[in-house]
């Protein structure tokens, strides 16, 4: 994904665990493997939310507006 604040479609991005904007992929500790969640939400409105928004500020954001939710686990290891 581009690490720009907004995306063509008018999509925003947050910050994620490296304090930066946009996605930066799975980045697991040496040793054995370990475990991420991937959660996709279906909301019955848009979130205005500024860029960089933080993964707290989009959970508190979301209350009231899931319809639906999916969650996929993937296990990566360096």
């Amino acid at each position: 994904m581009t690490r720009v604040d907004e995306v063509p479609s008018g999509g925003r991005q947050g910050r994620n665990d490296f304090r930066k904007i946009g996605y930066g992929g799975p980045c697991p500790p040496p040793g054995k493997p370990h475990r991420y969640f991937f959660k996709l939400y279906a909301l019955d409105k848009m979130l205005n939310l500024k860029p960089g928004a933080s993964k707290r500020d989009v959970e508190q954001a979301m209350q009231g507006h899931i319809l639906a939710k999916a969650e996929l686990m993937g296990t990566y290891q360096r």
